[in-house]
């Protein structure tokens, strides 16, 4: 029995140790836990940033803007005289040469009008003829007891009056001649039919080409002078400075795909427009297969020189409160503080910044709306491919997070060559 109870003993014992140890054991992994729970609860209390540096600005500036294009001269024909549509001799897309007859117009009223003009001519030149023969008369007779003086005068005078109604009439039927000219529509320059919206039978409205008829005139035509191409772009104000008679651009078309066309300077309105801020430019591009069209949309690239002296910052990097422009800079105990800038021109995704900042200055990229001044952040590695340069991911080298400290400099900036795309 004393063995036994031995043995017991000994059981008990080895069982109460075992309880203690695991008792201590989940002692240490609990506070163990509370430890790191505290640890990371700090941790997030405290806003993940992301660092970048200013840096130099761009050796040159390239800019890609809507523009739209038009012929070098583009006219609507339309109808000077009222009447139907005769005849139609080119159709939309045919080329033509000035002079070339577009259309005739049968004019009925027209024609019987000019026959009166004919008519009232001759009456008014028989009455001229027999005004001055009657005026010869009575000058021979003048001086003598037969005629008087003022009659004389008067028959003088009549004369002179039909010879200004012989004017009149003159004038009348030119002008129906002019107008029996307008029955044949022409063009007016080479080029090429863009448009036709008449067709055999059609009545047409001269409008104000024609005195006697009332309404809207009738366009019946548009050709265009496709030789060359006028191309207009809304330059924004920011980029107003690169306009110069020297200026160039590369013109692309979506007809085109892979095709580039050069245009150079031809003028600009020297006026912003109230509403966008953009001046109108004119720029113009040689067509000789005409292979450009009217009212085509394009997309033109420029390319300026630009200033490398000019610091430029991610435009997500600025702040913008009611202090004005700023930015937020983290100090060496990953504290922040809110400096003030003054910047430049915006080069799309980047602006220059002129006052306010140094290369050496640590900015957070995409500041939240909520941070202030003084908080203390959380310095994280930049992403690769967005504000780090992007390559190939490093290999591991077995000890945990040298991914992440390869990815970004030491000092937790990006590389100059990522910054420079941001």
């Amino acid at each position: 029995m004393s063995g036994r109870q031995s043995r017991g003993k000994l059981a008990l014992i080895i069982v109460l140790i075992v309880a203690l140890v695991l008792a201590a054991w989940g002692i240490f992994q609990r506070h163990r836990h509370f430890v790191q729970l505290a640890s990371d609860t700090r941790e997030s209390s405290y806003p993940k940033v992301q660092l970048i540096s200013a840096q130099p600005g761009p050796t040159h500036r390239t800019l890609d803007l809507p523009a739209n294009i038009s012929a070098w001269y583009q006219a609507p024909i339309y109808a000077q005289v009222s009447g139907y549509v005769k005849m139609w001799y080119k159709d939309i897309g045919a080329q033509v040469h000035a002079g070339d007859l577009l259309a005739e117009i049968d004019t009925p009223g027209l024609d019987a009008q000019f026959g009166a003009s004919k008519a009232n001519l001759d009456v008014a030149l028989a009455r001229y003829k027999l005004a001055q023969i009657t005026a010869r008369r009575w000058k021979a007779l003048q001086g003598t007891q037969a005629v008087s003086q003022q009659e004389v005068d008067v028959q003088a005078a009549n004369a002179e009056a039909q010879q200004a109604q012989v004017e009149a009439a003159r004038h009348e039927m030119e002008r129906y001649a002019a107008l029996e000219g307008f029955k044949k529509i022409v063009a007016p320059f080479d080029g090429v039919v863009t448009a036709r919206l008449a067709d055999v039978g059609d009545y047409v409205n001269a409008g104000g080409g024609d005195v006697s008829s009332r309404g809207s005139a009738t366009e019946l035509f548009s050709v265009a002078d496709v030789h060359a191409m006028r191309v207009f772009v809304p330059v924004p104000q920011d980029y107003a400075d690169i306009i110069t008679p020297k200026l160039t651009a590369t013109l692309r078309v979506p007809q085109f795909q892979g095709r580039e066309f050069q245009a150079r300077y031809l003028a600009t309105a020297a006026a912003f427009n109230q509403n966008t801020r953009t001046v109108n430019t004119e720029l113009m591009v040689d067509n000789p297969r005409g292979e450009l069209w009217p009212d085509s949309y394009a997309t033109v690239h420029f390319e300026a020189p630009g200033d490398p002296d000019i610091l430029i910052l991610p435009v997500g990097a600025l702040i913008f409160r009611a202090e004005g422009l700023q930015v937020a800079m983290v100090d060496a105990s990953n504290r922040v503080h809110l400096v003030s800038v003054r910047v430049g021109t915006l080069l799309g995704k980047s602006v220059q910044i002129l006052e306010g900042l140094k290369t050496t200055d640590k900015v957070i990229n995409n500041p939240s709306a909520g941070l202030l001044d003084g908080d203390e952040v959380r310095v994280v590695p930049g992403t690769r491919g967005y504000n780090i340069a992007a390559g190939p991911p490093p290999e591991k080298t077995g000890a945990a997070g040298n991914d992440d400290v390869r990815a970004m400099p030491k000092d937790n900036s990006p590389s100059p060559e990522a910054g420079a795309r941001q």
